[in-house]
């Protein structure tokens, strides 16, 4: 307690806390560690590992707990390390045996984590935790139905159909925006440009007595900037401008390239990231050239950013962004629990996934679905036709002249079409709330494993919410019941007393 009258900070010795104690079992974490199949999740994180090779690993739970952590709590990587330091519910979750002001592991660990692990291991784990929880989740139903005895019909649209048709299958496209620079042609040029002359500066040697080469760098760069900082920018400039830049990236090419014969057949003096980066500025060079002389702006494996070449833009059409850079990816919504069919770094038609994501679902569960329930671009004839001929029901608009409904059927079709939202309620919640919009990791192995992570943390809070908000449901169901019931019963009886 702090004395009003000498309001210093107590010490920290001095500072009471009642982490003596148990922690709490009902806390979220400690009932998400509780419901984790831990030993199927070590099974198939030891199948990336080499006993021959390297140092030992860390433990399947405290590494695969970590990246939990880290999505589920939105943080970038340096920062999930002190916070598992701080926080003892986060080190029982990644299963340390005692609480500990050491840190649990370096945080450059988490891009080896992300390239060794990858997007299909991490699907595995999905499909791991999934199983564990539909298993408990099943038994409980049946408990609860034995107890009551009676089950209310049509509750659940996973009861309806037959033995070969269960459940309802919603799926859709998104698009996972990268963490770049927003491009622009002048602008890509312009940091080609200035790698260039610092690849020369470093190939370059002063003692060799030969000039060095020139490279106009001051005039690139103003010539640049008096471009950059028009708030208008007419397109005869702009064009003037892109060609200047083209000028001075191919001359800075062309010295590089001579700079470098005397390494022919040799190791060159550039790393691996220099390397990679001086094949990327020729394409970009060589794309940038066409798209000039042409007078377009598309091309084939159009490159965006220099660091991230296999970015790609990808023309949404929605108000305030029609272009978004990153990965596209096809999804699959089966009760609240998603699962990511496709991902490919180029735009493509997502109603050509439809059969593919139909299969899939059919070898996850061992049936087909009893309804689909998709976009509108998905409502091809080949795809009616390939679900008609599966016993399975398309949702959505029906092709030629609308069919005339009653009002009830409206209702009721309209109430179909809307649950359709609720997949794109699971894409703004992981753009939202778990860094899918906005993949931070560089490369692409490590982006699409950030991306395979992120689905598997929603469909972990997926079941926390459950877990956290069934049981309260089910007690306000039971006392509105009692309530009303009561209400019921109260107004027969004045009603045989009225009327005796």
């Amino acid at each position: 307690m702090v004395n009003r009258n000498n309001p210093k900070q107590i010490s920290l010795d001095d500072f009471e806390w009642n982490f003596e104690q148990k922690l709490d079992p009902n806390n979220r974490w400690a009932r998400l560690a509780n419901q984790i199949p831990w030993d199927e999740f070590r099974k198939i994180y030891h199948k990336t590992l080499t006993e021959n090779h390297g140092r030992p690993a860390k433990d399947a739970r405290l590494v695969i707990g970590a990246m939990i952590i880290k999505h589920k709590k939105k943080l970038p990587d340096e920062e999930v390390i002190p916070e598992i330091q701080m926080n003892p519910y986060y080190q029982y979750f990644v299963g340390l045996k005692a609480f500990t002001h050491q840190p649990i592991f370096d945080p450059s660990l988490f891009v080896t984590l992300r390239k060794r692990l990858g997007t299909d291991l991490f699907e595995e784990l999905n499909q791991a935790f999934i199983d564990e929880v539909t298993k408990i989740e099943s038994i409980e139903k049946k408990a609860e139905s034995t107890r009551k005895k009676k089950r209310k019909k049509n509750d659940d649209s996973d009861d309806s159909g037959s033995p070969s048709h269960k459940g309802q299958l919603i799926i859709d496209a998104v698009v996972a925006p990268q963490e770049i620079k927003h491009p622009s042609d002048l602008g890509l040029l312009n940091g080609a440009r200035e790698h260039t002359e610092r690849l020369i500066d470093q190939l370059w040697e002063p003692g060799a007595g030969k000039r060095k080469p020139r490279t106009y760098r001051e005039n690139a760069r103003s010539e640049f900037l008096a471009i950059a900082k028009l708030k208008r920018r007419p397109q005869y400039k702009l064009r003037a401008a892109i060609r200047g830049q083209l000028g001075y990236v191919r001359r800075n090419i062309k010295t590089i390239k001579q700079l470098l014969r005397p390494y022919s057949g040799g190791p060159l003096p550039f790393d691996r990231h220099d390397l990679k980066l001086f094949w990327v500025i020729q394409e970009l060079y060589r794309q940038q050239r066409i798209m000039h002389e042409t007078e377009t702006h598309s091309i084939p494996d159009r490159i965006v950013n220099l660091r991230q070449p296999h970015v790609r833009p990808i023309v949404r059409g929605k108000p305030g962004r029609d272009t978004e850079f990153g990965s596209k990816m096809s999804c699959s919504l089966v009760g609240k629990y998603v699962y990511l069919d496709h991902l490919d770094w180029n735009a493509f038609n997502e109603s050509r996934d439809l059969i593919d994501q139909v299969e899939q679902y059919h070898e996850r569960f061992g049936f087909y679905p009893e309804s689909v329930l998709v976009d509108h671009i998905y409502g091809t004839r080949e795809n009616r036709e390939k679900l008609k001929k599966l016993g399975i029901r398309f949702c959505g608009k029906q092709l030629g002249r609308p069919p005339k409904l009653t009002s009830a059927q409206k209702r009721a079709f309209s109430k179909e079409l809307a649950s359709r939202n609720r997949v794109e309620g699971k894409f703004g919640e992981g753009k939202r709330k778990y860094q899918l919009g906005n993949v931070q990791a560089r490369t692409q192995e490590t982006s699409e494993s950030w991306i395979a992570n992120v689905l598997f943390v929603m469909n972990l809070a997926a079941w926390m919410r459950a877990d956290i908000f069934l049981p309260i449901l089910k007690w306000l169901k039971e006392q509105t019941q009692r309530l009303f019931g009561n209400v019921k019963e109260h107004k027969n009886t004045e009603m045989a007393i009225l009327y005796g």
